[in-house]
């Protein structure tokens, strides 16, 4: 039988495969006891950043938002690696963000809010967390968003 969290999965059309390899000398995932640490994850699609540039000049909201929300789906792929397809998170702690803005944009809670809003969607108050949105002058890759992330197994 599906699990719940399996079936929000599937319906939102999220596909936990292979997550990215490390682009340097660190882990991508931790687990210290209950507490599941993730690095910062890019929005990687079949390993390339399709959207560069800042937010505020040459990259829409919108369109950052997106990016923001492909990050989370590969931080829900790391931790799926260390909870059997997420079936043992208890709750989403802290979210991270970093969005590359133009000097002016101040905006970046709104394009991390995309983030946030699938892990409410898949956990529901579980998913509701902690979280910082900073604005960056440039990120790997030339990526527009980056997002690391915090959670908690069920004991």
């Amino acid at each position: 039988m599906t699990s719940d969290i399996q079936t929000k999965i599937d319906e939102l059309g999220i596909k936990l495969d292979s997550p990215a390899v490390p682009a340097g000398n660190y882990v991508p995932v931790l687990v210290i006891h209950d507490m599941v640490y993730v690095s910062g994850q890019l929005p990687l699609i079949n390993g390339a950043i399709e959207v560069t540039g800042q937010v505020g000049s040459s990259v829409s909201i919108k369109d950052a938002q997106e990016q923001a929300r492909q990050c989370a789906v590969a931080i829900l792929r790391q931790v799926s690696t260390v909870s059997d397809n997420l079936k043992q998170v208890k709750r989403v702690v802290k979210l991270g963000g970093f969005v590359t803005s133009a000097s002016e944009f101040t905006e970046q809670p709104k394009v991390i809010d995309a983030a946030s809003e699938l892990m409410v969607a898949l956990f529901a108050d579980n998913g509701k967390h902690t979280r910082f949105a900073v604005g960056v002058s440039a990120l790997p890759l030339g990526a527009v968003v980056e997002i690391d992330a915090i959670f908690q197994l069920k004991s």
